[in-house]
């Protein structure tokens, strides 16, 4: 049956933060598992730009002693280079995570603040997280 204007206001409020709270949650996953990924890229790229003498030419000892502009040009392409592969790594890992934990499922539709005796989960009354959801249900098709 449908809710009354008040509960339909308070109800999408309520979702619309635990939505944002899922987004927020999986943006940060995100962010974490590509920054790990990516370090091996942006500690070499960073180090090819530090010592290239037309860029930031550093002061530091190994950029006088070790790395001149051919080894930091080097080490720019190379940085680059290894970017694709580990963007792709990334991406797996966060979507095999987002499938695993299924955080895609936690977001609620608006249907259930119009409406009384929406559930969370179809079939079950807890909230994803919770874990009582179908195993079989599938966050994308």
């Amino acid at each position: 049956e449908p809710r009354s204007p008040w509960c339909c206001l308070a109800w999408t409020l309520v979702i619309g933060t635990m939505n944002s709270l899922v987004f927020l949650l999986n943006l940060l996953l995100m962010f974490v598992i590509f920054t790990v990924v990516l370090l091996p890229t942006i500690v070499v790229v960073y180090f090819g730009f530090q010592c290239h003498s037309q860029v930031l030419h550093s002061s530091a000892r190994y950029c006088k002693s070790i790395l001149d502009d051919n080894s930091s040009s080097a080490l720019i392409i190379l940085g680059f280079v290894i970017m694709s592969p580990l963007l792709v790594v990334a991406m797996a890992i966060y979507c095999s995570l987002a499938r695993r934990l299924q955080l895609l499922v936690c977001f609620q539709p608006y249907s259930l603040a119009l409406y009384k005796g929406g559930r969370c989960c179809p079939g079950e009354g807890a909230p994803c997280w919770a874990r009582g959801c179908n195993t079989q249900l599938k966050a994308w098709v």
